[in-house]
């Protein structure tokens, strides 16, 4: 199947389309596809390796198995959203409109009921409509794993890479994107970690208030490692994370990243990336679409993905993953289970 960039903008859809302020583009052979599937990607856009580019990860492993042809744009602000939603909608040409990220929760709700025919998913949030299935994750499990990760080097002479931590000191940081409930259950989970793993360590936290301003959080990451004395620094911040790896390189200390393997998808920085909390979003994705393909959609479900489903999970970096003790990493092999089982209890807020 052709994997093709195409341009979208035809027909009777150029009106509306041509209002959007986010780029649109696709792939997949069009003329011949079974199934079309319309991508809205979160604020941030593509080329975040990290959560909107698991999200089509996910949709182009559907195509590469099932003739499935996509259209995406990327909303440059909430604001585009429900113009965004509606423009794929009102079209009438997809099967499928996969909808990336909590801030789209809003509109959404608004327009399901306004076209009942058509089939959405929604990544990150509930929405109780009879044509939308709903994909929500364990962030906070995946984020206490992290977190344990960081409570027990942080208080440990540790060097690998081009990182070292920093035992006398017992600090480490979080770095979200826009404060929202959602990011700050993983900075609850990830809090709950490192207390879980050491009561004497600090966590110190920071919101951006962007998940597209690198330089945002790598001044806000240089400050954790130069005045507050972090050594690890988990953030939770889209493209904005990029920035707290670049300060962790400058600084010799360690990051941790998050959605994705970023020790692969931002492999510059693969010397200082312990481990990333993982988020399945690609496989959430794939499964709405091969749902679509085989005729077996069902609107009005919520998937709930945590550690158990392997939704989320803490994956360690692939350069420094060696690196990392054994004991360590039987410990979060211990506490992973404990979570499973109801052993131990991760708060999801603040």
């Amino acid at each position: 199947m052709s994997r093709n960039r195409r341009t979208f903008l035809k027909g009777g859809t150029v009106a509306g389309l041509a209002a959007m302020a986010g780029c649109v583009g696709g792939f997949g052979d069009e003329s011949g596809a079974d199934v079309k599937v319309g991508m809205v990607y979160a604020t941030g856009g593509l080329g975040d390796n990290s959560f909107n580019d698991m999200a089509q990860r996910g949709v182009q492993d559907a195509q590469d198995e099932y003739n499935v042809a996509v259209d995406e744009t990327e909303p440059e602000s909430a604001g585009e959203f429900d113009g965004a939603q509606r423009d794929f909608a009102e079209s009438g040409e997809y099967d499928l409109i996969s909808c990336i990220g909590f801030a789209q929760e809003d509109a959404l709700s608004g327009n399901a009921p306004e076209y009942p025919d058509q089939n959405f998913m929604i990544i990150d949030a509930v929405v109780e409509a009879d044509n939308v299935r709903s994909f929500v994750f364990g962030e906070p499990q995946g984020s206490f794993q992290v977190g344990h990760l960081a409570g027990l080097l942080t208080d440990m002479e540790f060097a690998a890479g081009d990182g070292e931590t920093n035992p006398d000191e017992n600090v480490v940081g979080f770095v979200g994107g826009v404060e929202s409930p959602l990011i700050e259950s993983f900075e609850a989970g990830f809090t709950a970690g490192v207390e879980y793993a050491n009561e004497d360590a600090e966590v110190v936290s920071s919101y951006v208030g962007d998940f597209n301003d690198t330089a945002g959080g790598q001044e806000a990451a240089r400050s954790m490692y130069q005045n507050q004395g972090a050594d690890i620094i988990f953030h939770a911040a889209g493209a904005t994370g990029v920035g707290v790896f670049q300060a962790a390189e400058s600084e010799g200390r360690f990051a941790i990243g998050v959605d994705a393997d970023q020790s692969q998808s931002e492999s510059d920085y693969a010397d200082v990336i312990l481990a990333s909390m993982v988020k399945r979003v690609d496989t959430a994705v794939f499964t709405a679409v091969e749902s679509v393909v085989n005729d077996e959609f069902t609107g009005g479900e919520v998937e709930q993905l945590g550690l158990e489903a392997d939704g989320v999970e803490a994956v360690y970096g692939q350069t420094l993953g060696d690196e990392i003790p054994d004991d360590v990493k039987s410990a979060l092999d211990d506490s992973r289970q404990a979570i499973i089982d109801g052993e131990i209890d991760v708060p999801d807020e603040l």
